[in-house]
C-alpha cells in the first residue's frame, strides 16, 4: 500500500500500487518521498473513509520492527536498525580529550560547573533508541490515519535468565552476595587460568570481551587469567584468542536485555503523550501469535503479532520491508583525528556541496569510464565535485563521480534506507503467495 497526501499535505488514506501508478501516469499526482514512498495529489480532496489503521511496535535494543495493520490486512512492514556505536565513540572522544593532559597544548578553563542532567535522564546511546521510535511514529502519524497503537512492553528477569532454579533468599541477595567479585571468579573457575589452564600461579580479572570492545565490568563478562595470557590476548575478544569454550563457562552477557529494560518504560510514556489508543503486549503473547500464523522469526513479523488485537488470519497487502538504519546527521567534530589523537586535516564547515549533501541517495548514470553504468546509492560529498557512492552494505561502489552525474532521489534526513522482498521460509512473498497464507 502507498501513503497519499492531498494538495495541502493533509493524509489521506494508503492506496494499492496500481491505483498510484495510474495516478502518476495521469499527472494527477506527484512523488513526494522516496522512503517511504509517498505520492501527493494536485487535487485538495479529504478522507471519507472510516478505516481503523494500528500501528505495531516489537522493541528491540538492536532492531525495532514496525506494522501497520488495517483490520486482518498488513499494509506496511519496516525495521529500524539503532545506532550501536555511540557508547564506543564517547568513549574514544573522551580518552583523545584526556589525552590533552599529556601534551604541551594550551589550557583551558574547566567546564564542570555548567553540566547538568535534566529529570528523566538516561544516556545518549538509550536516548538514540528511544528518539528514533519517538521521530517514527510521529511521522506515520502524519502519513496514515492512525488510531491505536500495539506496544510490546517486555520485561526481562535477568536472574532467571541466567539460573531458572534460582529462588527464596538466593534471588532477592543475588549471585554475589557474601562474596567479593574475585573470591566469587576463584571459585566458579576452580583457581587456574581460564585460558591455559596453569594453576598455583598469580591469577588477574579479565575482561571476556575487552571495555574497548564494548564489554561491560559486570560479573559475567569477567574471568581469571594468568599474566602471560592477559598480556597476549590483549584487545581481542576470547573468541579471537582461540578460546570460545571460555563463553561457556561464564554466564553470556546481559547487555541487550538491560538496554530494554532501562527504556521500556520511557518509550511507553513518549507513546501516551502521542495521544493514541495503546495497547501492551508481553513477548509471550507476541510468540504465541508468531506460531499460531506460523511467520518466521524476525523483527516486522513479530511487530504483526504484538497484542491480544493480532487476528487469528493475516492477508500481507505489501510484499517489500523498508529497511531504516540511524546514520545521524554528522558530526560535531570538525576535524580528522589520526590514531595518536592529533588532528590530521580541517573538515569543511559547509554541508552542502553543488546541491548535494553527504548520505543523500542519488542515480547516477556515468556514460564512460571505469564505472560506465548506471549506480545507485548514497554519496559521499567533496568540495571538488567529484563524490563517492556507497552501497547499502556501506561498500564503495562508484569513486571520483562528477557531481552532474548524479540526480538525487532522496535527501538525507538522518537514517539510510533499503527496501527488502518479504520472505517466507525463503520464499517471495508476493501477492499471490500472501492470499493464501494463514
Amino acid at each position: 500500500m502507498i501513503f497519499v497526501l492531498n494538495k495541502n499535505k493533509q493524509l489521506l488514506n494508503p492506496c494499492h500500487p496500481a491505483v498510484a501508478r495510474k495516478l502518476l501516469g495521469m499527472g494527477k499526482a506527484v512523488i513526494h518521498k522516496k522512503y517511504p514512498f509517498i505520492i501527493r495529489l494536485k487535487e485538495l480532496k479529504k478522507s471519507e473513509s472510516n478505516a481503523k489503521f494500528r500501528l505495531k511496535i516489537d522493541y528491540g535494543s538492536r532492531h525495532t520492527g514496525l506494522a501497520i495493520l488495517n483490520g486482518s490486512k498488513v499494509t506496511w512492514l519496516a525495521q529500524i536498525h539503532h545506532k550501536t556505536n555511540i557508547k564506543k565513540n564517547m568513549d574514544s572522544r573522551r580518552a583523545m580529550r584526556r589525552a590533552r593532559r599529556n601534551r604541551k597544548l594550551r589550557y583551558r578553563k574547566p567546564r564542570f560547573l555548567n553540566r547538568k542532567r535534566n529529570d528523566g535522564w538516561i544516556p545518549p546511546s538509550l536516548q538514540s533508541r528511544v528518539d528514533n521510535i519517538k521521530n517514527w511514529v510521529i511521522r506515520l502519524r502524519k502519513l496514515c490515519p492512525l488510531t491505536h497503537i500495539s506496544y510490546e512492553n517486555v520485561k526481562f528477569d535477568t536472574q532467571l535468565m541466567q539460573n531458572p532454579e534460582i529462588s527464596g533468599i538466593e534471588y532477592q541477595q543475588g549471585e554475589l552476595q557474601g562474596y567479593e567479585i574475585r573470591e566469587y571468579l576463584l571459585k566458579k573457575m576452580g583457581r587456574k587460568c581460564a585460558y591455559c589452564g596453569a594453576e598455583n600461579v598469580p591469577l588477574e580479572v579479565e575482561h571476556i570481551i575487552p571495555k574497548i570492545r564494548g564489554g561491560s565490568s559486570r560479573v559475567s563478562n569477567l574471568t581469571l587469567a594468568c599474566r602471560y595470557c592477559n598480556q597476549a590476548k590483549g584487545s581481542m575478544t576470547a573468541e579471537e584468542f582461540g578460546h570460545p569454550e571460555v563463553y561457556d563457562l561464564v554466564k553470556k552477557p546481559l547487555k541487550d536485555v538491560a538496554i530494554v529494560n532501562a527504556t521500556r518504560w520511557k518509550i511507553y510514556d513518549i507513546l501516551v503523550s502521542i495521544g493514541l489508543k495503546i495497547e501492551c503486549g508481553t513477548g509471550g503473547r507476541t510468540k504465541f501469535n508468531r506460531i499460531k500464523l506460523n511467520l518466521p522469526k524476525d523483527h516486522h513479523f513479530d511487530a504483526v503479532c504484538v497484542g491480544q488485537s493480532t487476528p487469528n488470519e493475516i492477508n500481507f497487502k505489501t510484499n517489500q520491508v523498508l529497511h531504516i538504519k540511524a546514520k545521524g546527521r554528522g558530526s560535531h567534530c570538525r576535524t580528522n583525528l589520526n590514531k595518536y589523537g592529533f588532528p590530521r586535516g580541517y573538515l569543511a564547515r559547509q554541508k552542502s556541496f553543488f546541491g548535494f549533501q553527504t548520505g543523500d541517495i542519488v542515480k547516477a548514470i556515468i556514460p564512460k569510464g571505469k564505472y560506465k553504468g548506471t549506480h545507485i546509492g548514497a554519496i559521499s560529498c567533496r568540495k571538488t565535485g567529484y563524490f563517492d557512492i556507497k552501497n547499502k552494505e556501506g561498500m564503495k561502489i562508484a569513486q571520483g563521480i562528477n557531481h552532474k552525474y548524479c540526480n538525487v532521489l532522496s535527501r538525507t534526513d538522518g537514517y539510510e534506507y533499503t527496501l527488502n522482498g518479504l520472505e517466507v521460509d525463503g520464499i517471495p512473498l508476493t501477492t499471490k503467495v500472501a492470499s493464501i497464507l494463514p
